[in-house]
């Protein structure tokens, strides 16, 4: 699998999202198995790009390559800067974000909201490839399948993309206005894998490695993204990867090497936000990482009441050590009763 120049583990990618794929998440989903991690979008607006969330979201120390950042925003011209910005700090990818369908992005016009303007999307798209193709930085693409069900245009906008230089470009299953609702549809992403010479990747509710296979054989995509499935079970790439490469699963991980990922990133998580605000921004994680299980949702709502590092760390490695005694092993996944799409496959 390959993104311009760049050659990567394997074709399994974590998903860039606001608020969790930061870099000691991204980290720990490249060493359980991801080929490939995006950053969180990193906004255009050179104003912001001091402010310390965009420090954060530009820090890329110790994150193993390729480095790959998102960027947001309507300006092609402030778009084309914040691309350069970012390569200057680090960035080999440049990925441009038309994907995101939170209402505080695309009422800006940012985001998938840009998918409905495809002039000005071929605009940024050709600014931001041309300050990134003199410094050798393939630049990609994420977007939905539309803006609604009676505007999908993910076809048009991908042989734009191909046109323009872009070197790989993603797809959510979904239109903007189905937010995270509903089911994903791959027959968008089979049509543009069809349109395009460029690798295209999948993207919407994989959530397990028969879900993976499926996915892959249905759109014939070059690539998988994981987004959601990988909160709190950022072993599922290896899961995937496993399955992929031998048709058969693997274990659920030991409880305690479960809870060792867990503390490591913690502590990983406190070195980049610091142990106040690390502290309070851990707990989602934490509570992604018990949901489902024996006792989690207890622990959850203590977990919510710690506001000191060494007493969440204590906290989270007694709770697993206690699991332990009982479940050597994590519960499996569940699975969807009602999975259309797996259903069609098998």
């Amino acid at each position: 699998m390959r993104i311009g120049h760049i050659t990567l583990a394997n074709r399994l990618f974590a998903a860039p999202m606001a608020g969790v794929t930061d870099r000691p998440f991204r980290m720990l989903c490249k060493r359980l198995g991801a080929g490939y991690a995006v950053s969180e979008m990193v906004t255009s607006r050179r104003e912001l790009w001091g402010s310390l969330k965009t420090s954060r979201r530009a820090d890329h120390a110790g994150e193993s390559e390729p480095i790959a950042v998102q960027i947001a925003g309507t300006d092609a011209a402030m778009m084309a800067e914040a691309a350069a910005y970012n390569v200057a700090r680090g960035a080999q990818v440049i990925d441009i974000n038309m994907g995101c369908p939170a209402k505080k992005v695309c009422s800006q016009w940012a985001g998938s909201a840009l998918m409905r303007d495809e002039a000005l999307a071929a605009q940024i798209i050709e600014a931001v490839v041309a300050v990134c193709a003199p410094r050798d930085v393939p630049v990609t693409l994420k977007m939905r399948t539309g803006w609604c069900e009676s505007e999908r245009n993910a076809l048009r906008l991908a042989r734009i993309a191909e046109a323009s230089g872009i070197a790989m470009v993603t797809v959510h299953g979904r239109t903007r206005e189905q937010g995270y609702g509903g089911q994903a549809e791959y027959d968008t992403i089979a049509a543009v894998k069809k349109a395009v010479a460029i690798p295209v990747v999948a993207n919407g509710d994989i959530d397990s490695p028969q879900k993976a296979r499926a996915v892959l054989e249905a759109t014939g995509a070059d690539a998988i993204m994981i987004g959601r499935a990988a909160q709190g079970r950022p072993w599922i790439f290896r899961e995937v990867a496993h399955y992929l490469a031998t048709g058969e699963e693997l274990p659920a991980p030991e409880t305690l090497q479960a809870k060792d990922w867990l503390i490591e990133h913690l502590q990983d998580h406190y070195g980049l936000y610091g142990e106040a605000s690390g502290v309070r921004s851990a707990r989602k994680h934490i509570g992604w990482a018990v949901r489902g299980l024996p006792g989690g949702e207890v622990f959850r709502a203590q977990m919510n009441t710690i506001d000191a590092g060494a007493v969440q760390l204590r906290a989270v490695a007694d709770y697993f050590d206690r699991l332990a005694d009982a479940h050597p092993r994590l519960p499996a996944p569940g699975r969807a009763a009602n999975d259309d799409l797996l259903a069609r496959q098998a």
